[in-house]
């Protein structure tokens, strides 16, 4: 046999979208002996994740870089005042993204996936056509995967203009720094914006909805961050849903459903996204939806069969390290082939993080959760507070809590808020994983002075 015919016998994956979950997907099926076509209509490494995810970190990171500038006497610094350069911002972001999208290209193209840019498609369960600035492509596939992203989520009472009201998109960074933000969605993403813009200088009003701030996280969480937020001059309007949004001369105005209005010069909103889908034409092909996300079974497969999905279509966490993990396990499921023992992904043990200041980060079990189902469970709680580490750094803020069975000792899960902690729940994100107990982490020879100390120590 021929190596073209070997070829021509090789699975074909046509995978829509090139974001971690359409990455992940194409390079793994690929070593796995596919061929592989990666249609993108975008940016290579995804819009959500490099419009959204990376330039919202980098502008986090130069704000943190702002505020320790300005505690350096705390540090026996004396290093003057310093100011935003919006042109130097831009710069930045843009390079950041630049040089990740560079990186994802060159692995791809390293596995022989076949770009295109273009808008895919679905002509029936196995033809996929391309629309791209030189007309348009056919391609024949025995594995489709959707991976097509999401875009945020507009209100039907206003129109962002991108100058004063701002989407997130808008933002990354928005024409000047503006002095006087109000924010509506006190979720992920709208508490990072108010931290990111308050460490930028402006002022910063939150339109809450609910009764706290990021409604879903542990309560004790959510407080020490509202903490923060009213300790930096943040404004906040609890149970306050934004209804309108007028601009009068300078002003923007918020309006709310209790009466309540607040004015600024600039109005971001930040309610969440919804799923790209509209052109796949999924429901012509028999492919089952729900509010616009992909229905899928444990294996990311959609109700049609050779048919998968993975990323924020599918409907899950729309994480980027979840997406990239589904898409792995859609290679690996497809092909036929498990490089390790499978598992199918558990995604109530996926950590998060939230990048404000101080960071915030959790998996797996809450302890709210756990009443709200009665299950017993033993709480401990170690405030960085008693960390010399934190004490050297200057920044002492928050704490780390576990959660464990109080009969096995098996950690079920964990917060934690303070310096690092999107790097520290590692720790517990790998011993929810892997069913380790709390003896195991305290018995852990942790690095002295170290915050993750505070690790072993909840352990005990």
């Amino acid at each position: 046999m021929t190596a073209g015919s070997l070829r021509r016998m090789a699975t074909r994956f046509v995978i829509i979208g090139g974001g971690p979950a359409g990455n992940s997907a194409a390079t793994h099926a690929a070593r796995l002996g596919a061929e592989v076509v990666l249609i993108e209509s975008d940016v290579i490494g995804g819009a959500a994740h490099l419009w959204d995810c990376i330039p919202s970190k980098a502008m986090i990171a130069t704000g943190s870089a702002l505020t320790y500038v300005a505690h350096s006497e705390d540090m026996g610094l004396d290093v003057g005042r310093s100011e935003i350069d919006i042109d130097l911002l831009r710069t930045r972001l843009r390079g950041i993204e630049n040089k990740l999208e560079r990186s994802i290209t060159e692995l791809l193209t390293s596995q022989s996936v076949e770009l295109v840019r273009g808008r895919a498609t679905l002509l029936d369960a196995h033809t996929v056509r391309a629309d791209t600035a030189n007309g348009s492509r056919e391609f024949h596939a025995d594995i489709i995967v959707l991976c097509t992203g999401s875009r945020p989520r507009i209100p039907v009472w206003t129109a962002p203009d991108g100058v004063r009201v701002l989407t997130t998109r808008d933002a990354y960074p928005p024409p000047r720094i503006p002095e006087h933000l109000i924010v509506i969605g006190s979720g992920v993403t709208g508490v990072e914006f108010v931290h990111m813009f308050k460490s930028l200088g402006s002022e910063v009003t939150l339109i809450v909805s609910r009764q706290q701030v990021l409604p879903s996280k542990d309560p004790e969480v959510a407080a020490a961050l509202e903490a923060d937020f009213l300790a930096r001059g943040v404004r906040l309007y609890k149970g306050a849903r934004a209804i309108a949004i007028d601009v009068e001369g300078d002003d923007v105005i918020v309006r709310c459903d209790d009466g309540r209005s607040a004015k600024g010069s600039h109005a971001l909103i930040a309610i969440g996204s919804m799923p790209n889908y509209e052109t796949l034409n999924l429901d012509a092909l028999g492919v089952a939806t729900r509010d616009g996300y992909v229905v899928v079974d444990h294996n990311l497969k959609s109700t049609v069969p050779n048919i998968y999905a993975a990323g924020d279509l599918s409907g899950k966490l729309p994480l980027s390290s979840v997406a990239s993990m589904q898409g792995r396990k859609i290679a690996e499921h497809a092909m036929g082939v498990h490089v390790r023992p499978h598992r199918h992904l558990d995604y109530d043990k996926a950590a998060s993080a939230i990048f404000t200041e101080p960071e915030i980060a959790d998996v797996g079990l809450a302890e709210a959760d756990a009443f709200a189902i009665g299950r017993k469970i033993r709480v401990t709680k170690v405030p960085f507070s008693a960390s010399a580490r934190a004490l050297i750094d200057g920044d002492a803020r928050g704490f780390v809590k576990l959660i464990s069975d109080p009969m096995t000792g098996v950690v079920l899960g964990g917060s934690i808020v303070g310096r690092h902690a999107a790097e520290l729940i590692s720790v517990i994100a790998l011993a929810v994983t892997a069913g380790l107990t709390v003896v195991d982490l305290d018995e852990s020879l942790f690095v002295h002075p170290a915050l993750s100390e505070a690790l072993a120590e909840a352990a005990q």
